[in-house]
This record gives structure tokens, C-alpha cells and sequence, in this order.
């Protein structure tokens, strides 16, 4: 009898595993139900072997699975009374089956509706260095700014994008102590979000402002060496003030929808990115970042070949021109060029992976850490041009030497002064 009822249980095993692979994934429910099967009818030669009684052909069980189950407490087979979930698991799946993924489809582990960056990682670094820049850059553009007013008020045109430069730069190292904060909550914004998009914003300008200026600078020096003869008389403070002006106006009306993002807990933390960033990523390449380029390499390299073959010019001044057009140059590639090729990438990823979010979500988080330091490289940007610019110049370092000076004397008469009051205050104590 115990055999029989064995016997029975292999045999609907036997056609409940067989059947569900020969009648596709519709009939599954059916197949999978415990006991007789239900679905549609059997092939006939199997319904007429099962009529004459002979056991069907054991298929293949390497590893045990259609073993009855022994009082010994052995895992359950698949007989009649294990439960549909048992004998999924025997078969080595899940009750539910898993959708598969769509051909071609990357396997990421991210959700899209979930894109959690790893700010903590980069805490240290930008705190450090916002904070670094906000001590050194303070100090060295208030100095820079009061001597490229003095120059200006000589006349002189290149002191005025020099002056508008460290004036931007101020600026925005006004913001860097809310973006400590912000990053020291975890990127979460708590000032509301208009201060938000106002220090957004002038993080904007300030990066192209900068890069704007300094193509100024670089044809300044172009015009000034290269033409020498033909602008000598031409060029005129009015002019670079214009300049001055359009740049700021424009930079400023070209980030304007910085106004019209929408509202969220993060201050421009994008990820992932969409569509419309992508764009943007793109453009701010092309034309912030490209075009920019190849002004100061056109410029610059015209520079060098002046002065190679100049010979009206004495090796100081040939010195001083050089070092210029190599600050431009050192300060447009180490500052802005990593951050700018960042978005490059990151833009033709989007365009990669068509939109997924979900690959695209996993490329970002892998390559924010090299976002923010090269952000941070285009944050030292406020250090390097007034130091570079301004304090490189021989003019520059006897205003400094002279300022120096002063104070020193200023402090010497200040320490004369407290000593001589010592002196008569202790003499005043003593007695007669």
C-alpha cells in the first residue's frame, strides 16, 4: 500500500514538473497545484500510459528532490502534501517568480526613485577647502582690489577687468561660510530657499565671470603685444569699463532661471540628472568652457610668438609678458578644465544609456567623488588670481613692499608708544 501511494505521488510529479514545461508559463498556476493536475488534458500517449497503469520513467534526480518525506524530519519532497511554496523552493525558485530584465537592460542595484549620493564621503574635503579659500581668498582680493583701483586711477586698462575680477571673487567668497553649513547638515538647506538660489546663482557667475575675464585679459595682451603699433592710443579705460559691464549683465541675464528651479531639501544637488540638465551640461561646455579655450590658446599662443621675435623689447618687460599669458593659461586648465569635462561626461552618459535613470543614477553616485574635487580645484580659482594676476607684477610688489613698510613703522610706533605709557604708569606707582 506504501508503495502505491509512492508510486502515485512520483507519477504526479513526473507530469506536474513535464507539463508545466511543455504547456508554457500561462498554465503554471494550474501545473503547480497540489495533487491531480487540472490544466488542460495530458498528450495522449502519456493519458494512455497512465490508463495502462505502467509508472512513467523516473526522470533524472541528481540531487534527491522527489524523494518521499520521512518521519526522520528529511526536507520535504514533492509529493501531494508539500505546499505549492515548497515545492517552488525544491525547484530551486521562489513562489513568485522574478520578472526577467529586458534584453540589453544594465543591471545596477540602484533605484531611480532612489538616488542617494554619498555626501559624507566628501564632507572633509569641502569643508577644508571652502574654508582655506574663504581665509586666504578674503584678505589677498580685498588687497588685490584696493591695488587694481590705484592703477585703474593711473589709467591703466588692464588694472580695470583685474578690479572687476577681484570683485567677483569677493563676492563669492561671501558665500562659501553657507555652503560650509550646507554641507555640515548633510546637504540639506536650511536657510529657506530663496538664499538658495541667491548663493547658487553666484556661484554661477562667479565660475564664468571669471572665465570671461580672463579671455579679456588674454586679448587685452593680445591687442597690447601683438599689435603694439596699431593700438597704441586705442585702447581706452571706457572701453574696458564697457566690457566690464556687458559681462556681468550678460553672464547674469544667461543664469537668471537659476530663479525658476524647483524648490527641494538640497541646494542644486541634481542627481540624477534629466533630460534638460543634460542640455545644459552640454551648453555650458560648448560655450562656457570651449569657446573660452580656444580664445586664450589663439591669444596666448600668438603672445609667445611676438615676443620670441620682438626686439624692441627688454628681457624684464619680455619676462613680465610671458609670465602673464602663462598665469592665464595655468589658471584656465587647473581651475576650470576638470570641472568641465566632468559635465561632459557625465551629459554623455545621459545620452548613452538613453535617459535610464537607473544606470545613469549609478554612474553619478561612482564618479561624484571626482566631481567634487575638481569642483574644489574650481573654487581655488579665488585664490590663484589675485595672487598670480596681481602680486606677480613688478608694480604690484613694490605697492606690497611699500605697504609693508608702513605697516611696520605704524606697528613700531604703536609698540614705542605703549612702552613709553608702561614706563610712566610704573613710575607713577612707585614711590617717592
Amino acid at each position: 500500500m506504501m508503495q502505491a501511494e509512492i508510486g502515485q505521488s512520483q507519477d504526479d510529479t513526473f507530469f506536474t514538473i513535464h507539463s508545466q514545461e511543455a504547456l508554457g508559463e500561462e498554465w503554471a498556476p494550474a501545473v503547480r497545484r497540489p495533487g491531480r493536475i487540472t490544466g488542460p488534458p495530458l498528450p495522449e500517449a502519456a493519458a494512455a500510459k497512465r490508463q495502462r497503469g505502467a509508472p512513467p520513467a523516473a526522470p533524472a534526480d541528481p540531487e534527491g528532490l522527489l524523494r518521499p518525506q520521512s518521519a526522520a524530519g528529511d526536507a520535504p519532497g514533492l509529493n501531494g502534501a508539500a505546499s505549492p511554496e515548497a515545492r517552488a523552493q525544491a525547484l530551486g525558485g521562489s513562489a513568485t517568480p522574478a520578472a526577467s530584465p529586458l534584453p540589453g537592460a544594465l543591471s545596477t542595484g540602484v533605484a531611480p526613485q532612489n538616488c542617494t549620493v554619498p555626501f559624507n564621503d566628501s564632507r572633509v574635503l569641502l569643508v577644508t577647502v571652502y574654508s582655506t579659500v574663504c581665509l586666504l581668498g578674503l584678505p589677498a582680493n580685498c588687497l588685490t582690489a584696493w591695488l587694481t583701483l590705484l592703477r585703474a586711477r593711473q589709467g591703466h586698462v588692464l588694472a580695470v577687468y583685474l578690479f572687476c575680477l577681484a570683485l567677483c571673487e569677493l563676492l563669492y567668497i561671501g558665500t562659501l561660510p553657507l555652503w560650509v553649513v550646507y554641507i555640515q547638515n548633510g546637504h540639506r538647506w536650511l536657510l529657506g530657499p530663496r538664499a538658495c538660489k541667491v548663493t547658487a546663482y553666484v556661484f554661477f557667475c562667479n565660475l564664468y565671470i571669471s572665465i570671461l575675464f580672463l579671455c579679456c585679459i588674454s586679448c587685452d595682451r593680445f591687442l597690447a603685444v601683438v599689435y603694439a603699433l596699431e593700438m597704441r592710443g586705442r585702447r581706452h579705460q571706457k572701453t574696458a569699463v564697457l566690457v566690464s559691464v556687458s559681462v556681468f549683465v550678460l553672464v547674469g541675464l544667461v543664469h537668471y532661471p537659476v530663479f525658476q528651479m524647483e524648490d527641494k531639501e538640497t541646494c542644486f544637488d541634481t542627481l540624477p540628472m534629466d533630460r534638460e540638465i543634460a542640455g545644459y551640461y552640454y551648453t555650458r561646455f560648448a560655450v562656457g568652457f570651449a569657446v573660452p579655450l580656444s580664445v586664450i590658446a589663439f591669444t596666448n599662443q600668438r603672445i609667445f610668438r611676438s615676443i620670441k621675435r620682438s626686439s624692441s623689447l627688454g628681457a624684464a618687460q619680455k619676462a613680465k609678458v610671458k609670465r602673464l599669458a602663462i598665469a592665464v593659461v595655468a589658471i584656465f586648465l587647473s581651475c576650470f578644465a576638470p570641472y568641465h569635462l566632468v559635465l561632459l561626461v557625465k551629459a554623455i552618459a545621459f545620452s548613452y544609456y538613453k535617459g535610464d535613470m537607473g544606470p545613469v543614477c549609478a554612474f553619478e553616485i561612482n564618479l561624484y567623488t571626482v566631481s567634487v574635487v575638481f569642483l574644489s580645484l574650481a573654487t581655488v580659482n579665488s585664490v590663484a588670481d589675485p595672487i598670480i594676476y596681481v602680486l606677480a607684477t613688478e608694480v604690484s610688489r613694490q605697492e606690497v613692499s611699500r605697504i609693508h613698510k608702513g605697516w611696520k613703522k605704524w606697528s613700531m610706533k604703536t609698540d614705542v608708544a605703549k612702552l613709553t605709557y608702561l614706563k610712566g604708569a610704573e613710575e607713577a606707582r612707585s614711590p617717592t
